[in-house]
Order: structure tokens, then sequence, then C-alpha cells
């Protein structure tokens, strides 16, 4: 959790934390079973789908998409501005955002600058408004990504998406204001050329990075945030100073999906290109032994952590920690998330038993707002709408 953080928590919250600090593990549960077909108090619902049609101009893909989701897509971009209303009340941040920055459009790569032109005309929402929405999910991502490999040498690939730390505790629901109004806008995307697939993505109406993805019969793809003091806000305050030698974490990883040319070229492109935040990439592949965990600074790879099947490695977990280091205390997914697999055991991997894991408390929290399911055999995607009944942990 970035520190500056916690000065957002109300107090309620922060009674939570206090109860956190004090008890043992206050959230926790036994590993889950059969809680696959989704079903039950966990199970928000199904995500629609949707074709991003990459013929057309970049400021019409997304037109589609925007008719039906606008007014959602609404209710999430005026919830940021309240947020931001609570604690700059002048309203000076948010006059800054809809007539500043909209000005760093211009300096977006293409297509994505024009994609983002295009959104903000079909949904009525002001540019500067939807180019900062796009940039929160640099900064504001936390969620647990597992690639695993089963004894016939299959890979699986899942993870949970958790987003809405700090941004509004709703007491009286005792749930994260923004967690929740997400919900509505998860789609699922098969982007298309040529009337054909060439990558498919789990993704928020309205933001055109990708967090979940995956090129069919190539390799599958996640991003989670890595918590740094050199993190995504100094990389985005140099971009607006004029250093655009850093790319887009989300821009990075649609790019790759929409490009690269197999697991590896994937690998070495995630490990190189200069970020402007610190991130996890989590990949898998094809192939047996095809899976890592990438650990990134803004400007160097520090770790890769691959599938090792002869010494025993059959899985590669990723939280928000770098792995050679322990979890927060307030947010130790990672220790219930390896527990579970490790009950599962590889002879009996399977993606029904990598959503019980996922399903597990606190790897299932108030945060989660969604499970996706991945396999690379024609980019098969699974996505279903989570909701975390009490008693939960609030991350």
């Amino acid at each position: 959790m970035a520190g500056w953080g916690w000065a957002l928590l109300s107090p309620a919250a922060l009674l939570v934390v206090a109860e956190l600090v004090w008890a043992p593990d206050p959230y926790g549960e036994e590993c889950r079973t059969k809680t696959y077909p989704p079903s039950g108090p966990t199970f928000k619902g199904n995500v629609p789908t949707y074709v991003i049609n990459l013929d057309l101009p970049p400021s019409k893909r997304w037109d589609n998409l925007m008719r039906d989701k606008k007014t959602e897509l609404k209710t999430v971009v005026q919830n940021i501005k309240d947020i931001a209303n609570t604690f700059f009340p002048s309203g000076k941040v948010v006059d800054i955002v809809d007539k500043k920055i909209v000005h760093l459009t211009a300096t977006l790569p293409y297509p994505f600058n024009e994609e983002l032109k295009g959104i903000a005309n079909s949904s009525g929402i002001p540019l500067g408004e939807i180019v900062i929405f796009n940039i929160f999910y640099e900064i504001f991502t936390v969620c647990t990504s597992i690639v695993a490999e089963d004894k016939t040498g299959k890979l699986y690939h899942a993870r949970n998406l958790d987003f809405g730390l700090f941004l509004g505790w709703d007491v009286k629901n005792n749930s994260w204001t923004l967690t929740r109004e997400l919900k509505p806008i998860v789609v699922n995307l098969d982007f298309q050329r040529n009337n054909k697939t060439v990558f498919k993505s789990t993704n928020f109406a309205g933001y055109i990075g990708m967090v979940s993805g995956v090129k069919p019969d190539l390799f599958t793809l996640t991003m989670n945030e890595r918590f740094s003091l050199d993190g995504g806000y100094v990389g985005i305050f140099e971009w607006f100073l004029g250093r655009r030698d850093g790319m887009w974490m989300g821009f990075l990883t649609r790019t790759i999906l929409e490009n690269a040319t197999s697991y590896q070229d994937a690998k070495d492109k995630l490990a190189k290109t200069r970020l402007l935040a610190p991130a996890y990439f989590i990949l898998g592949g094809k192939n047996s032994g095809e899976g890592c965990v990438i650990t990134r600074s803004r400007t160097a790879t520090l770790d890769i952590w691959d599938l090792d099947i002869q010494k025993g490695t059959w899985y590669v977990l990723e939280t928000n920690y770098d792995r050679w280091k322990p979890p927060l205390i307030l947010d130790n997914r990672r220790t219930p998330a390896m527990k579970c697999l490790n009950q599962t055991m590889q002879e009996n991997l399977s993606l029904p038993a990598i959503y019980d894991v996922l399903s597990t408390k606190p790897v299932l929290n108030k945060l989660t707002v969604c499970t996706t399911l991945m396999e690379v055999d024609n980019g098969h995607t699974e996505t279903y709408l989570r909701e975390c009944p009490d008693p939960c942990s609030p991350w």
C-alpha cells in the first residue's frame, strides 16, 4: 500500500486497520472448495463481451461500448471527482483536470491519444477526466495473479482484480465505494482485425490499457502494481515535465498483446522497456515451463521468477510485494494463496481449482472487483464479478 494513503482513511476504516494489527488474521478462512461454477454469495454476476474493431479509425473503436456504458462510467468518474473535492474543496483540482490535463492527451502515443478523444466524444465526459480515469490504473491497482502448470504441461493463468483502495469507504454498506461502482463497467473485450481475434482482455469500460489479457495460442499476461518510493507518481510527473522516454504500463501491455509474436518476445519487451511506474508483469506461455513474474523498477528488471518443474516450481504467484520480502502484515494475501495452491497439488490443478484459491478470504476481499480465468489455448477467458460477504478483509 502506498504510504500516503493511510491519511485518506476514514475513522471507521482506521478502526478496521487497528483491529487487523492486533488480531491474528481475523478474516482468514480454510481453503475453499467447490466454488466453481460460480454461484452463491461471492458471485455477483457475469461480464458482457464487446468486439473492438482495430480496422476502424482509433477515434471510433470504442463507440459501441461507450453507447452502452457511458452512464455507469460517468458515475465512476463523478465519484473520483467527489473524492478530489473532499480533500480540495475549492474545486481547483477538478478544474485543472477538466481544463489543463486535456493537453496531456496530445503527448500520448498514437493510437491511444485518438482513442481517448473518441471515448470522450462518445461518452460526453470531458477529455481531461477520461485521461485521469486512465492514469488511475497506473497507480491504484492491487491484485493477485497466478500462473500454474499441471502434470500434463498445460498452463493456467488467473487473477483477482482488486481496485478502489483508499478511494472512499462506505460505512453503511461496509464496502469501498469505487470498487462497487466499477463492477457495472467490467467488460471482456475481443480485439479483432480482419474479423479475426488478435487478443482478448478483461477491462473497465473507458480504460484503453490492459491489465489482463490473452493472445490466443501464444501467451497470457496480467499486470500488478508494485509499490515503491520511486513510483508511478514520479514517472507521471516526469512526463508532465517533458521526459517521455518511459512507457505507460497499460499502453505497454496492450502493445505487447497486439504485436508480440511469442512468449519470449513478450518476456523480453516486458523486461527491457523503460516504464513510468514500477510493476509486476505476470506472463504465461503455451509450452511447459513458460511462466514467470517479472519484477520491474521504472528503469530496470530486478528479478525474473520462472516456472521450473524440475525443481518443483509448478506455479508462480504475485500479489503486490517483492517475493524476496515479507508482505505487509496488514495485507498478506500471498501466504493463504500459496497455502491453498499447495493443498490443491499439481495433479489436481484446473481452472476451477484456481477459482477456489481466488475465492478464499483474504485473497478474496472487499477490493475484489472480478476474477478472470485464462487458458492460452484458443484464448479461453472467463470473467466473473465478485462479492466478499462479511466478515471480510477490507483489502
